[in-house]
């Protein structure tokens, strides 16, 4: 499950809580949190961990520009420390309009600094010292008066990473030195758009693809009135293709775009980025949002869930749906109850 959102303000921290503390009663897995220009991602799930006993938290993701590796790889540890060892790691490029104008560091090269950026995190939670001669990446810096340091706290070389991707690069990488995959912009009938990379890059590693946890986030809502649901999610799917990066780099919309919706997103994002969103949101069609999202009568829900199993999907990250911590909560177990029943009939 997931908690907050990219630019999520923590104005209802109590019911995130709530509904947190009911997720950790009903046997859900994980609980992942997001970051991106409102609350980061680290100090909620330390809250969390205080007030949960057996869900395991991740961030979902750090941002590897917001932090140094070495600094993520001392907060994985100190996590790990202070949760009983329930703490895994997710770790993404987020995009340039976050990196370059709130963070200040250039987006170029995303790909070739995740990869030195996963190297370097892997030799601190291991309790190596920190010695890497990269591209992007030289520590000690040269030059200075700095010495190869490691991490006090106990190593932890199996925790698990997870790397959110979307671009056939990328998704390579991730089937070479992840733990797992946090993905996005799913549509079962074309899951070879995404996990075939990660099947590729597993395999030029001497990896094998079962080893990989795959994740994708979900909603989940039930109800009769099917176009209600599909009218209340498409501005979500409108902002995810126009709004969610620049004109230029939206790694959504070409995911979206490599599954056969090439034209859809195309002119969403060109509505929404000349300021008409309402248009935007019109343009997005009902097909391509019961696709994409587990919503409609149960039967079809069911179906959705089926569907995300067939195409092999391990785990799926369910959002908090509702106003209030109550309606989460119902929510949440109808959700569990609903996947637990269909993936096990």
């Amino acid at each position: 499950m997931s908690v907050g959102s990219a630019y999520y303000d923590g104005e209802n921290w109590d019911d995130i809580v709530a509904y947190v503390k009911a997720a950790d009663r009903l046997g859900v897995d994980m609980v992942w949190s997001a970051e991106a220009w409102g609350m980061e991602a680290v100090s909620s799930l330390g809250y969390l961990a205080a007030v949960t006993e057996n869900i395991r938290l991740g961030p979902g993701i750090m941002q590897i520009s917001a932090r140094t590796p070495a600094m993520t790889a001392m907060t994985a540890l100190s996590m790990a420390q202070i949760s009983g060892d329930r703490f895994v790691l997710g770790l993404g490029v987020s995009g340039p309009q976050v990196v370059e104008g709130l963070h200040g560091e250039a987006f170029a090269h995303p790909l070739g600094r995740l990869r030195e950026y996963v190297d370097i995190v892997k030799l601190g939670i291991s309790g190596e010292r920190i010695v890497y001669d990269g591209k992007h990446y030289t520590l000690p810096r040269p030059g200075g008066e700095g010495k190869a340091l490691k991490s006090s706290i106990r190593p932890r070389p199996d925790m698990p990473i997870y790397l959110a991707t979307l671009g056939p690069k990328s998704l390579e990488l991730t089937g070479a030195v992840a733990d797992g995959w946090l993905g996005t912009s799913f549509i079962p009938e074309h899951s070879d758009v995404m996990l075939d990379p990660i099947r590729a890059g597993a395999e030029k590693a001497g990896r094998s693809f079962d080893d990989i946890d795959i994740q994708v986030s979900g909603q989940v809502v039930v109800s009769d009135d099917v176009d209600d649901l599909i009218a209340k999610a498409k501005p979500g799917m409108a902002f995810t293709l126009g709004g969610m990066g620049s004109a230029k780099t939206n790694f959504y919309n070409a995911a979206y775009t490599r599954a056969g919706y090439g034209d859809i997103a195309a002119e969403v994002q060109r509505l929404w980025v000349e300021g008409d969103k309402a248009a935007a949101t019109a343009a997005v069609p009902d097909e391509m949002v019961l696709a994409a999202y587990l919503i409609g009568t149960e039967d079809m829900v069911r179906d959705r869930i089926r569907a995300c199993a067939a195409a092999g999907i391990d785990c799926l990250r369910l959002g908090a749906r509702g106003n209030t911590a109550a309606e989460q909560i119902a929510n949440l177990e109808m959700a569990v109850d609903l996947i637990k029943t269909t993936t096990s009939a």
